[in-house]
């Protein structure tokens, strides 16, 4: 990378901090145990808006893994989300009814806490339907898989996305609060991915499965991204600048092999597609305030009109992370 690069992606970085700290000002907290934080915790933030039905098995899910506090910012809810995190003795909940697109969809008011709380953390950043799989996570905690990552120098630890659907129409089986997401959505994609990389940031850029075949068959390029860097040992300068699609300092991106080894790496499942979407793309839709003016949701809406089925002969039924390993979905590098 040349001097010019590295001198304009320096100041890149300090606008998104600066971004974080104005529009950090527009949280109020609503519960505040931050004070019971302590060194070596691995600690979850989350951005949302009305989603009560997932948070039950979200937090269960995550405190299995090992997370130890939650810091979560609600953005208006109105379906008692703020009031039942408040309720939850490991949750710490800021309030904010400023736009999620003026916060650059959330990533300022998250980078603003990870800044204030994040620092010296194993930060594990996600939405409330994305679960984290790795390498032996049916076995070993988060912390074995966070000590060995800091044991190796490693920094940011990669996940893709895998979008997960039922079998038939989504809403043939009604998703009940507290109930693992997994057994409704339970098939996925094990191919039809496309990879390609940024030449200016360095980040791998993943699109396909589910969403570009059924929604944005006409125009592929514009499918959401599959790239996350969710799990990150934040220190103070660090930023996300695109979801966790993508970080600065730009080193944070190179989380693959070059030279054609491996590195090793996870899965977010996201089992997106529940009979809730209907409802959730209704509402993302007419208040406009996602990522091209909601131009996704949009696209759910449309897709979701004909009661679609995702499954195809090619699906495959989720098992392990071992079966998503053998796929060359994920990878365990040389840990063992």
């Amino acid at each position: 990378m040349g001097l010019w690069q590295s001198y304009r992606l320096r100041w890149k970085r300090r606008r998104w901090l600066w971004r974080a700290r104005q529009r950090g000002r527009e949280l109020r907290s609503l519960r505040d145990r931050t004070a019971s934080i302590r060194p070596g915790q691995i600690l979850l933030f989350c951005c949302l808006r009305n989603e009560l039905v997932r948070l039950p098995w979200f937090l269960d899910y995550y405190r299995n893994l090992g997370v130890s506090q939650f810091l979560i910012v609600d953005n208006g809810s109105e379906d008692g989300s703020a009031e039942y995190l408040c309720a939850q003795e490991d949750v710490s909940v800021w309030h904010t009814t400023a736009s999620y697109r003026g916060a650059h969809y959330g990533v300022d008011w998250i980078n603003d806490l990870l800044r204030r709380y994040g620092t010296g953390h194993w930060c594990l950043t996600v939405d409330p339907d994305e679960f984290l799989v790795y390498p032996f996570s049916d076995s070993r905690p988060l912390k074995a898989l966070t000590d060995w990552l800091e044991a190796s120098g490693t920094r940011a630890f990669p996940a893709m996305l895998l979008d997960m659907y039922p079998k038939g129409p989504i809403t043939a089986q009604p998703y009940r609060a507290g109930t693992d997401p997994l057994t409704i959505a339970c098939w996925f994609d094990s191919g039809n991915y496309t990879f390609r990389r940024n030449p200016d940031l360095g980040n791998l850029w993943i699109q396909g499965g589910p969403r570009s075949r059924a929604f944005f068959a006409d125009n592929p390029a514009k499918a959401p991204a599959l790239n996350k860097i969710p799990l990150v040992r934040w220190r103070r300068g660090y930023a996300y600048i695109s979801s966790t699609h993508m970080m600065l300092p730009r080193g944070l991106n190179l989380t693959y092999d070059r030279s054609g080894g491996e590195i090793i790496s996870g899965c977010l499942l996201h089992p997106k597609f529940l009979d809730t979407l209907t409802t959730k793309a209704e509402e993302e839709t007419q208040r406009g305030q996602h990522f091209a003016a909601g131009a996704e949701y949009r696209a759910y809406l449309e897709g979701l009109r004909a009661q679609p089925d995702l499954w195809t002969r090619w699906s495959e039924h989720y098992i392990n992370w071992r079966q998503l390993e053998i796929l060359g979905l994920m990878s365990k590098g040389n840990w063992t």
